[in-house]
């Protein structure tokens, strides 16, 4: 009983709780919202944002780097898996995520097929390409 009463009790008082913090206003000084202002539309121009891939090779040779991503498509056709030219260097990078830890996930699982493989900060990441989950 003793039970059942201390459940209503929080029940009851954990609503009014909730109700109380939906009616929260507060007033910022003019130059805290301009900077604010200033803040959220120079993050909506920006396009790309920084993130983490996982360098799965780099090589000189174009045709190896083919064949790989070839089969890494193959393999994990669920992960996207793209290539950049840093000469004299064509670097195949897999996946897209905002966070080294999540990074690290899919580095894990890759190091079986693919030793060697290591993670990569990337600052030209789109924030479509951290939708999906692999």
């Amino acid at each position: 009983m003793a039970r059942f009463l201390c459940l209503m009790l929080f029940l009851v008082f954990g609503n009014l709780a909730a109700d109380a913090q939906k009616n929260v206003f507060y007033e910022e000084d003019a130059p805290i919202g301009a900077m604010m202002d200033r803040f959220a539309e120079a993050n909506k121009s920006r396009t790309y944002m920084d993130g983490w891939r996982v360098q799965v090779l780099a090589t000189p040779d174009r045709q190896r780097l083919e064949s790989v991503k070839q089969s890494f498509q193959y393999r994990y056709p669920s992960i996207p898996v793209d290539w950049v030219h840093s000469a004299p260097y064509y670097k195949l990078r897999a996946g897209a995520f905002a966070s080294k830890l999540e990074a690290l996930r899919l580095k894990y699982i890759l190091e079986q097929d693919y030793p060697g493989i290591y993670l990569v900060k990337d600052d030209a990441i789109r924030p479509q390409e951290l939708i999906g989950n692999y």
